[in-house]
This record gives structure tokens, sequence and C-alpha cells, in this order.
């Protein structure tokens, strides 16, 4: 059998597909890649199948072991030691060893065949928020790799830009209860420069700045969000849903975040200015 060992996790790593998609109605969460345009280039660098399980890492610090001989492809937050967005062979017996990325948050280690753990409903991806899916990685664990590729891209580098390392702008269009805040705190949500909070993870994106305005003060019934959705808690500062986010939520969604613009959110990293324009 095929596999791999982690020596090290860093801060957080899990295994991560495209998700549970379509099963919001049964109270199952999507969860997947946060950052789904570096997941699916690194399986296709290493002529993967669509939907192949593949190790998504928080800023940096993993260590693996090659059991065996491996073709990995990581992508995404270019972490230091490694080669970035291009095929790459891991001999018996070698270690890889990820520093900590220049930009961006997210890095993903795609292993030709795929992690080969069992699936969870469909999916091998890992939900912080439901606890669905295989643990987080933990140091000396083994990994099985799967035998399911297709052939080769014939790539030797894939040049896609690095995450912004300064200022993101993401686009935003008004969502259901954009009339429980007035048209002043609809201005502020896309005038002010926020600063992403400590506090975000894979659940969602926190916001540092100014509260908005609201125009309602009542209480609202739990409705079903959607990733991408911006809800505003008590605090009166946005919280925008990524991949691990609840399938219901009680508190008021202003607006959304246009889906081409997600990945770029799920590769902010703390204290980083973010600001919200109109789509």
């Amino acid at each position: 059998m095929t596999s791999l060992t982690i020596l090290e996790p860093g801060p957080l790593a899990t295994i991560q597909d495209r998700g549970r998609a379509g099963q919001a109605a049964l109270g199952v969460p999507a969860s997947g890649a946060c950052d789904r345009t570096a997941y699916e280039l690194a399986n296709r660098l290493v002529g993967n199948l669509p939907g192949a399980a593949a190790l998504e890492v928080t800023f940096g610090g993993l260590a693996l072991h090659a059991d065996a001989d491996l073709v990995v492809a990581i992508t995404g937050a270019p972490c230091t030691g490694v080669p970035l967005n291009a095929p790459a062979a891991v001999r018996s017996g070698e270690l890889l060893r990820l520093g900590t990325p220049s930009t961006g948050l997210r890095t993903y280690v795609a292993v030709r065949g795929g992690i080969d753990v069992p699936p969870v409903l469909g999916s091998r991806s890992t939900d912080l928020l439901s606890g669905l899916g295989p643990a987080p990685l933990t140091a000396n664990q083994t990994l099985p790799v799967g035998r399911s590729v297709e052939p080769m891209p014939g790539v030797d580098l894939a040049p896609v830009a690095h995450p912004a390392g300064g200022e993101v702008v993401l686009r935003v269009t008004p969502g259901p209860r954009r009339d429980w805040f007035t048209d002043a705190g609809w201005s502020a949500l896309r005038s002010q420069t926020y600063h992403v909070s400590s506090n975000s993870n894979r659940v969602g994106v926190r916001l540092d700045g100014s509260p908005l305005e609201r125009a309602r003060t009542d209480e609202l019934s739990s409705e079903g969000m959607a990733r991408g959705a911006i809800q505003i808690p008590p605090s009166g500062t946005p919280v925008i849903f990524l991949a691990d986010h609840p399938v219901t939520g009680g508190y008021p969604v202003i607006a959304y975040v246009a889906d081409a613009d997600l990945d770029a959110c799920a590769q902010v990293r703390p204290g980083q200015p973010v600001r919200l324009v109109s789509h």
C-alpha cells in the first residue's frame, strides 16, 4: 500500500475534497476546500480524478514523510522550501516540509492517487463545525494514497498568481435582510476598510471595523445560510461564511460575497485589510 506519514501538521492541517454539497436540507453542511481554485489546480497538476482528497494546510508548518515514491503538487499560499504550482517527485524516504507562506493563508498538497481515507456521507472532507469526516491531522499519522488516476497533464508549471498580500477587495450584492439596516449602515459596509480578525477560521472570516447601524432591533428566526453570506451578529461587524458554515443562522444577512471572490476571501490572514464594494 502506498502511503505518507504526517510528521508535523503545523497550526492546522485537514483533508479536503469538493465537500458534501446538496445535503443542507438534511442538516449536513457542505464543507470542502476553502480555496476551491487552488485545490482543483493541485489535483489537475498530478492527474487526479475530479474530487480527489488533498491536504489543506493552514499557515504552513506541515512536514510529511514519503513512505513510497510520490508525485505531489503544492498550490495556494506560497510556502517556502517546496516547489509551487508544479508537479514534483518525492522519493521514498524523503521529507517534504512547508515553511511559512509569504502571502495567503491556506496551501494545498495534492498527491497523485489522492488521500484514500474512508468517505463520510460521500465526502472525505474534514468539517470543523459539525465534526463530520476525518479529524484534523496529527503528528505520526499515516495516510493511505489511492491508485485511481488520470494521465499526467504534461504541465511543468502553472502560471498562477499568488494570493494578495495587501488590501483585498471583495465584491458584494445585497442580501435578503438588507432592509434590517439603515442606508447609512449599508453605505458604511461598502465604504470602510475592515481588518481580518484573529477569530477567523474555516467557518467564517470575521472582520473588525465600525459597527453597522441597524434599522430593526428585533430578533430574526433562523434561516438557511449559504457560502459567501455576510451575517451581522450583535457586535455589528461582518462575518463572511466560508466552507464550514452552519446550514442555518439567526442573524441578518446584509449581503453576499460574489462567488468568484470567495477563494480570495479564503486566503486572507489576520490583520489583513479588506474592503467590500458593490458588485
